[in-house]
């Protein structure tokens, strides 16, 4: 990875909109770099909760269902990590609610396996498919069942 693009995710990870905002005027192409992990800037900033960031980038025009090395979108890393914020920030850019990573899980099913209520109501809101079963044959339910959380459970069975 060229300096440049290193320095560049750095300011991504610090959440430093003004400096990348620089950057890409210096560069546009930036907003297609890959880390090392093969995750796009929208991935990252989202990861790391910097809201700011996340609007820039795709007023830059980042694609919203980019994915990483592992097919995991921008979307199913917040679903992962409880950002509500983004979450909704993402799916105001239109971000597709049933992309399948490798392990066949989605953002719904990363969202009932961490306990995130409100992310698995406002993607059932958008219409995300609650018959996909991840690699291991476990749907979203299945999955709020075995973290015993009745709330998402009967959630997810209302739009089963």
């Amino acid at each position: 990875m060229k300096a440049q693009e290193e320095l560049f995710f750095t300011e991504i990870k610090n959440g430093n909109a003004k400096a990348l905002a620089k950057m890409f005027e210096a560069d546009a192409s930036l907003l297609q770099a890959k880390d090392g992990r093969g995750s796009t800037p929208l991935i990252l900033a989202a990861y790391y909760n910097h809201l700011e960031v996340v609007k820039l980038l795709l007023e830059q025009g980042a694609e919203v269902d980019a994915v990483d090395g592992s097919g995991n979108t921008a979307l199913m890393g917040v679903a992962f990590k409880g950002y509500e914020e983004v979450v909704a920030q993402l799916l105001d850019a239109g971000a597709a609610v049933d992309t399948v990573n490798v392990m066949g899980a989605t953002a719904l099913i990363y969202a009932a396996t961490f306990k995130h209520v409100k992310i698995t109501k406002m993607l059932l809101e958008k219409g995300a498919n609650t018959q996909i079963k991840d690699a291991r044959g476990n749907t979203a339910l299945d999955h709020a069942k075995l973290q015993e959380m009745p709330e998402l459970v009967a959630l997810l069975e209302k739009h089963a």
